[in-house]
């Protein structure tokens, strides 16, 4: 039973815009001089992640309109369509190369990512499915399907290879089976499961190993595999309690690698401090409260589980971002949503947003 309209939730609106703006003003003050050294132009990507924030907010803004009772006769296609996807950009001449990474097709306009597509889909996927189920107790009928679905999504992920996509994703179908009522004692034995996959991902993939054991002591190869997690530490203790100031990092002189996409966050405490990085924090613990209430209030279990499954994907991709910067997490290639330069994460990003907002409408009062 769907309640009548009412207008979208306010606060997640609000604070969803404050993190795409504190985003892009990152991203031009943590880009500009590498930029000017590559292209020329320190509004380089500064100018491309604005035009794709615009279209994610065309798309969300579509998604907030289009009601998402109808998004069921969709899924069905647009998994397929993931999937064909996330097979064709590992073909050679079709998936583009970067660091060693085969992720992206390029388009000649823009470069996409199957990855940022795929999660978006299985959310949907098994928030239908989930609705629809009488058998959650049942680990052959009501599980197995959707750790199936699960497994065959992330293996072709990790064979990018993308470990942080790959757990962001199973993670999110997890909260999202546990939401769904799925028994403690199954979800015990797939996260003791998910734990043994993890560390053989780590353990027979060298430059993982090499990360992990840098993650457990940087010092010990402070040029190497240490040096990431030594430079973006750097970063955020000299940006003290109020920062050095916006524009004014020093690590950004080619210093921190990436430091526009996965360590974008070590140059926002750089320059904005533990308070500017607090109040982040803060916008991210919001923008969950908000999610997870959407789908506590929402009478439709598969609006419920949809808004679950996209918080919770949204929310665990912050933490591992975060965990990484701080050195709390052996270092990874997840961007921190809405903050990190990356145009296909946004754009589904935003368009999981709006279809937040959408369900939001259909909710009960309190």
């Amino acid at each position: 039973m769907r309640l009548k309209k009412r207008p979208p939730d306010f606060v997640l609106f609000l604070t969803v815009l404050m993190l795409l703006s504190v985003g892009l003003i990152m991203v031009f003050s943590s880009s500009e001089y590498v930029t000017m050294v590559r292209y020329g132009d320190s509004f380089y990507f500064f100018k491309k992640q604005l035009l794709w924030a615009l279209v994610g907010l065309v798309a969300m803004f579509g998604m907030m309109n289009f009601d998402y009772y109808r998004l069921k006769r969709f899924i069905g296609p647009i998994v397929l369509v993931g999937f064909a996807l996330l097979i064709a950009v590992l073909l050679p001449g079709i998936g583009t190369e970067t660091n060693g990474a085969q992720r992206w097709i390029n388009l000649g306009f823009m470069s996409f990512s199957p990855a940022e597509l795929v999660k978006l889909c299985m959310i949907m996927f098994v928030a239908f499915g989930l609705s629809k189920s009488e058998n959650i107790h049942s680990f052959k009928e009501g599980l197995l399907p959707y750790l199936v679905a699960m497994g065959f999504a992330a293996g072709l992920i990790l064979l990018q290879p993308d470990l942080g996509t790959a757990v962001v994703l199973s993670g999110t179908i997890f909260i999202m089976l546990f939401a769904a009522g799925a028994r403690v004692l199954h979800l015990s034995g797939l996260m003791g499961l998910g734990a043994v996959a993890v560390a053989f991902a780590i353990y027979f993939e060298p430059y993982r190993m090499r990360r992990f054991l840098a993650f457990m002591d940087p010092e010990k190869d402070p040029q190497g595999t240490g040096y990431h997690i030594i430079q973006s530490l750097y970063a955020l203790g000299s940006g003290g309690l109020f920062g050095l100031g916006l524009g004014q990092s020093k690590q950004k002189f080619l210093y921190l690698p990436e430091n526009h996409t996965d360590f974008i966050f070590a140059i926002l405490g750089e320059e904005l401090g533990f308070i500017g990085a607090s109040l982040v924090v803060l916008l991210f613990v919001v923008f969950i409260w908000r999610g997870l209430k959407i789908a506590v209030t929402s009478p439709d279990p598969f609006a419920s589980l949809l808004a679950a499954g996209i918080t919770s994907g949204i929310a665990l991709q912050a933490i591992i971002n975060m965990g990484v910067v701080t050195g709390s997490m052996p270092v990874t290639g997840v961007p921190l949503p809405f903050i990190s330069y990356g145009g296909t994460s946004l754009l589904f990003t935003l368009a999981g947003i709006g279809i937040i907002l959408n369900i939001s409408k259909y909710t009960t009062p309190r």
